[in-house]
C-alpha cells in the first residue's frame, strides 16, 4: 500500500447501509452520526467514510454551520441499491390513510405512489400483496377537527429548517421576522422558533395561521438547540414551569394507563389495590388539565397540589355557563 493509498473498510453489507445512510440525510453526516449509528470506533468510522468515497466520488464535504464536517451525495439517488417490500409500502400506505392531517395525508400519498414507481417492474404482484396486508391489517381513522395548511408555506418552512435560514411571515396580522428551530405534529401542527425581535426566547407558532411566508435565505445559528431535548421538557408543546405530576388511575383505567404513552419522563407503578399510578416532570399545566380530563372521572390528579386546585377551577369555570 502506497502512502497516498486509504485503508478500505470491508464489510459490504456496512458500507451499503453507510451509502443509503447518506442519501437519507440532506445535509449529509459526521463521523460522530457514523460512530453512533454502526458502535464502531473513530478510526473504522473514518475508514467507513474512505471506502465510501473511494466507491463514489459524487460524495462530497458539504458545508455546514455546527462546526462539524459533513459528507453526503449531491444530485445522487441509488435506486439500484434499495428496495421495498410489499409490507413495508403497506404500513407506509396505512399511515396515509390513518392520518387525519390533511397535509401530511397528500404528502404520505405521493411517496407510497414514488415508493410503487420504484418497484414498477414486479407492479402486479406488488398491488395485490399490498392490497393483502392491507385487508388483513384492519384500520380506522379518529375523525376531529382539521386546520387547512397552506402546502408552500410547510414547503418554504421545511426548507428553512434543513438550510437553516430565516423567514418572514403575518402571524396574528402582524409581520414577524423567525429562525425556525423544528416542527411539531399533533391534532395542530406547531412551528418552535426564536423571533429576535422579542431576544433569545424560543416560542410555539400555529402553523396554520401564518400566510405570506417567505425564506429570507439569511443563515442563523441554531446554537446547539435539540428538538428532542425541547420536546421532553413540555406536556403536548407548551413550555412552562417544570411540574412534577402524579396522575392515580382508577381499576377501570389501569391497563389501558398502563400502556400509554404520557411523556419521556413517565415512571408507572401498578399498586396493590388494582390502581395504576403515573409520575412524569414537564410544563405546560393547561395542556395536562385538558388531557386529564379526557380520562373522566377515573383519573385524578395527586400531584402537585396546585395543579389539582387549578383543575378543580377549571372545571367550576366551565359549568358556569350551564
Amino acid at each position: 500500500m502506497t502512502t497516498d493509498e486509504k485503508p478500505r473498510y470491508s464489510r459490504l453489507t456496512d458500507i451499503i447501509e453507510l451509502i443509503i445512510f447518506m442519501q437519507s440525510k440532506p445535509l449529509g453526516i459526521t463521523i460522530n452520526d457514523i460512530i453512533r449509528k454502526f458502535s464502531v470506533s473513530r478510526r473504522t468510522a473514518e475508514r467507513m467514510r474512505d471506502s465510501v468515497t473511494n466507491i463514489l466520488p459524487q460524495v462530497q464535504e458539504i458545508e455546514s454551520t455546527d462546526g462539524f464536517k459533513h459528507w453526503g451525495f449531491v444530485n445522487y439517488s441509488l435506486p439500484h441499491l434499495i428496495s421495498f417490500s410489499p409490507k413495508e409500502i403497506a404500513n407506509i400506505e396505512q399511515l396515509q390513510r390513518r392520518t387525519t392531517n390533511k397535509e401530511m395525508k397528500n404528502e404520505l400519498q405521493q411517496t407510497v405512489d414514488k415508493l410503487k414507481a420504484l418497484n414498477n417492474k414486479h407492479f402486479n404482484s406488488l398491488e395485490s400483496n399490498i392490497e393483502l396486508f392491507m385487508q388483513t391489517e384492519g384500520y380506522a381513522i379518529r375523525q376531529t377537527p382539521q386546520y387547512e395548511i397552506d402546502t408552500k408555506t410547510l414547503k418554504v418552512i421545511r426548507q428553512a429548517l434543513q438550510t437553516h435560514t430565516q423567514v418572514t411571515g403575518f402571524y396574528h396580522n402582524k409581520k414577524r421576522k423567525l429562525e425556525p428551530l423544528g416542527l411539531i405534529y399533533g391534532e395542530k401542527i406547531y412551528l418552535i422558533a426564536r423571533e429576535k425581535a422579542k431576544g433569545d426566547g424560543i416560542y410555539n407558532y400555529l402553523l396554520h395561521k401564518f400566510s405570506d411566508i417567505k425564506n429570507t435565505e439569511e443563515v442563523f445559528d441554531r446554537m446547539n438547540f435539540n428538538l428532542q431535548e425541547y420536546s421532553k421538557r413540555s406536556f403536548g408543546v407548551y413550555q412552562g414551569e417544570i411540574l412534577h405530576v402524579e396522575l392515580l388511575f382508577e381499576k377501570q383505567l389501569a391497563e389501558d394507563a398502563k400502556k400509554y404513552n404520557f411523556h419521556p419522563t413517565q415512571k408507572i407503578t401498578q399498586n396493590s389495590d388494582g390502581t395504576v399510578s403515573v409520575r412524569f416532570d414537564a410544563g405546560g399545566e393547561m395542556e395536562i388539565i385538558w388531557h386529564v380530563f379526557r380520562w373522566g372521572e377515573g383519573c385524578i390528579i395527586i400531584a402537585p397540589k396546585t395543579l389539582a386546585e387549578n383543575y378543580k377551577n377549571y372545571l367550576q369555570k366551565c359549568l358556569q355557563n350551564y
